[in-house]
């Protein structure tokens, strides 16, 4: 007799699975790394021209899986994720892939080495599947490239994925990667981890290391990851974390490499409330609170935070500016390039900081020193706090970017802050919509327990849509 264990996974089975499900799978013998990838890899010649996911396709992917599968055999696998076909963000180098940063003149930049989070995940095994779409310059919210195209949300086309790592949230939403590295610099990783009913962490800043990251904010930046399950985002994270010597951002690990207990009894959970205040829209509103009264016993003692003396929309101007100003630096050789101009809206942006004086500056500068002020007195009073990842949901391509997209994950962004984003609930649209839980600096392994634990009691990742967009 037949069992479930024993029959054959379809590419619809594979495609579907978490990365956690997808490691069992190899590791027992059940899949190989040579099907698995060429799995992904037809659905990605299928199905990308539609959601324009990915801007570029690793040529030696296949080889890489069939060398994974030689030392399975062997029995001298190399880490905890050989052979697993993952997905890219295209501001991290990837040796033998194009860095586009979502920029006109980049388009034949090929890396000539491994970012060190790409080099981290290949000694662990990893299969490189391709490089994903992003805002132009990574400056964005929405992953409305005007050089290389808006990538489609996979839950209704038309819609944003978010952004600026809407490539890579789309990739693991259709099912085109086990799971995606992107890039949160204010929330680039959170907000399409919201838009697509995906689980999003943002680590302590320094926690990865940057090097080989094209650079938006030196002080905020942060590779994060996007996956499908909260045990996905764990077993990445403590693949990816590391000191580096050659990063100057990297900090010493202070982060545990075990899961620590945790006691929901004496674990103090902040609420945020007056969300009309900082803008939150009333549908949105509606789904947090059914989520915290959903959550009461998991978030141990709630207690309403009070954050009236803490401007989300300031501090996320302010840290703008200085994401422009950096980015100006980075991008003159672009900027000079007549023969591939960047797009009006980012040559404004950039000029807009360029006009700036060294005092507007140094006062927002002074700024971001606020929240990391404000996170303190928060997190000597509270273990984590809880609040809605986006003020709204997803919103047609067409309607362009919102302004206040990353009013509420920016602060865990300036304050150095771990951060989560998971489904919470469903719009009356029928879209998702995150709950992100912040933690103060190097809790993001707790954090992360926390999520599961709400993840399992909310339940409500959407049905993502394998072989084909939603309605």
């Amino acid at each position: 007799m037949t069992t479930a264990a024993d029959r054959a996974l379809s590419d619809h089975d594979l495609r579907g699975a978490t990365a956690f499900q997808l490691l069992h799978w190899l590791a027992c013998g059940r899949i190989d790394s040579a099907a698995l990838t060429a799995t992904y890899r037809a659905a990605i010649e299928r199905e990308n021209p539609r959601l324009n996911a990915y801007l570029a396709v690793s040529e030696s992917a296949a080889a890489d899986a069939a060398a994974s599968d030689a030392r399975r055999r062997e029995g001298r696998t190399i880490g905890r994720l050989d052979g697993l076909p993952v997905a890219i963000k295209d501001n991290l180098d990837a040796a033998g892939l194009p860095t586009t940063l979502g920029l006109p003149g980049r388009r034949a930049f090929v890396a000539g080495q491994d970012s060190a989070a790409v080099a981290r995940l290949r000694a662990a095994g990893a299969v490189i599947l391709g490089k994903t779409n992003l805002d132009e310059g990574a400056l964005g919210t929405a992953t409305i490239n005007p050089h290389y195209g808006a990538t489609q949300n996979p839950l209704r086309e038309g819609y944003t994925a978010g952004g600026s790592s809407g490539g890579s949230a789309a990739a693991v939403a259709a099912g085109l990667a086990a799971f995606a590295l992107g890039s949160d610099t204010l929330g680039s990783v959170r907000i399409p981890a919201s838009h697509c009913g995906l689980y999003g962490l943002k680590p302590t800043f320094g926690e990865i290391s940057t090097r080989g990251l094209a650079r938006g904010a030196r002080r905020l930046d942060c590779v994060g990851i996007l996956a499908r399950s909260v045990p996905d985002l764990a077993v990445v994270l403590q693949v990816l974390d590391a000191f580096d010597p050659a990063d100057p951002r990297s900090r010493k690990r202070r982060v545990p490499l075990a899961t620590p207990d945790w006691e929901p009894g004496r674990l103090r959970s902040g609420v945020l409330v007056d969300l009309s205040e900082v803008g939150v829209e009333g549908e949105v509103a509606a789904v947090f609170q059914r989520a915290v009264q959903t959550l009461d016993g998991c978030l141990g003692e709630t207690r309403r935070v009070d954050f009236s003396d803490y401007d989300f929309a300031r501090m996320r101007r302010s840290a703008l500016l200085v994401m422009e100003a950096e980015l100006g630096v980075e991008l003159i050789g672009d900027l000079a390039d007549t023969r591939a101009p960047l797009s009006p809206r980012l040559r404004a942006m950039l000029d807009y900081a360029r006009a700036k004086s060294a005092v507007d500056y140094a006062a927002a500068d002074r700024v971001l020193d606020e929240a990391v002020l404000k996170a303190r007195r928060l997190f000597a009073e509270v273990d984590v706090l809880v609040l809605p990842t986006v003020a709204h949901g997803p919103y047609p391509i067409d309607a362009g970017e919102r302004a206040n997209d990353a009013d509420l994950t920016s602060f865990a962004s300036l304050a150095g802050c771990p951060a989560v984003s998971l489904p919470m609930g469903t719009l009356p649209d029928g879209f998702p919509v995150g709950l992100q839980l912040v933690g103060a600096p190097g809790s993001d392994l707790r954090l992360l327990e926390l999520a599961e634990i709400c993840a399992a009691t909310l339940d409500a990742a959407p049905a993502y849509p394998i072989g084909g967009a939603g309605a």
